[in-house]
């Protein structure tokens, strides 16, 4: 090799090794809190926006899902999302109820006709902006709604038709004053409690049952202390995904533009994942000893029907409820 030559060689070496490598572009990872299993549709609805986010922002965002509790139940992860702690968290609509009491229009009981109906409505800008915006100021703003299942009564001894055959009994409800009055007016004891302590708190006698979908009943083993499902179809509630306000106001556009659209498949996705999952968790909850009835749903309807009245006092929530019974 010539003199020129290795001198080139070497000085291109020698800039090599004193030029900074391109750093790789840090991954935003955005957290979200979930009190369900990894074969919950939500969590799989989440994954895979997850996966496309991280895709098309070219690695930049992406989602990882926290199922099963892993960083506390739903009150608490919320709480976490509001001081930035973690950035998302799927919750039961009716824990929003202590941020702004508007939100229990959509934890009424019999408030929807169909899941087609509910999905129309919880996701629609023009029924639900003004709502999901209300607690923007406190730190939380809620991005979307998802199917949470059609909600029934399941009790340890024995099914239910009617509200007499819950007198006595203490039926676990979720964390809200509008479900545990729901469950009172239905005839029993409402007793608000989170989901990871319901298998034990019916088998050891400190409950009598529970209310919840058909996924739950199954997923979480709660078929085998409390076997006896009876369909009352009482609530029809949408599950929040809550995200740290000022986290989604500093996205950049063109990644914001991306988690919508890919927010708003997810929706899509997890809306039929439920539907497939409702058939399959309740053959399961079959084989493992479920006991399927129907329940007189006007008696119940007629019980709870005050609690319609009593909470519908806003005009955000009049405006909400005339709209849903305004759909055809």
């Amino acid at each position: 090799m010539n003199k020129p030559v290795a001198l080139a060689l070497a000085g291109a070496m020698m800039l090599g090794l004193g030029a900074p490598a391109m750093a790789a572009p840090k991954t935003v990872v955005l957290e979200v809190a979930f009190n369900q299993p990894e074969s919950h549709p939500q969590f799989q609805a989440m994954k895979k926006m997850g996966e496309a986010l991280k895709e098309r922002t070219g690695g930049r965002y992406a989602i990882e899902v926290f199922p099963n509790e892993l960083l506390g139940a739903q009150k608490e992860t919320v709480e976490m999302v509001q001081t930035g702690t973690i950035a998302m968290s799927i919750t039961a609509g009716s824990l929003l109820e202590s941020w702004n009491p508007d939100f229990s229009v959509f934890n009424l009981p019999y408030m929807f006709t169909s899941v087609e109906q509910q999905k129309r409505v919880v996701n629609d800008p023009e029924i639900v902006g003004k709502l999901y915006n209300s607690i923007a100021d406190k730190g939380v703003t809620v991005l979307a709604a998802f199917h949470g299942g059609v909600r029934n009564v399941y009790l340890k001894k024995g099914p239910v038709k009617t509200p007499a055959d819950l007198a006595g009994l203490k039926v676990r409800v979720m964390q809200s004053d509008t479900n545990i009055k729901m469950l009172n007016m239905m005839g029993g004891s409402g007793i608000s409690m989170g989901q990871g302590e319901v298998y034990t708190a019916i088998q050891t006698g400190v409950l009598d049952g529970g209310e919840n979908n058909e996924i739950v009943f199954s997923s979480l083993k709660q078929v085998e202390v409390a076997p006896y499902y009876s369909y009352t179809r009482h609530l029809m509630m949408p599950d929040y995904l809550v995200v740290n306000t000022a986290l989604y106001n500093k996205m950049p556009d063109d990644v914001k533009a991306i988690f919508k659209e890919e927010l708003a498949k997810a929706v899509d996705l997890e809306f039929k994942l439920f539907a497939d999952a409702v058939a399959k968790s309740k053959a399961d909850a079959e084989k493992a000893g479920g006991k399927f009835s129907e329940a007189d749903v006007m008696a119940f309807q007629k019980a709870v029907a005050p609690l319609t009245e009593e909470k519908l006092t806003s005009p955000v929530t009049k405006e909400i409820y005339a709209k849903i019974k305004a759909l055809k």
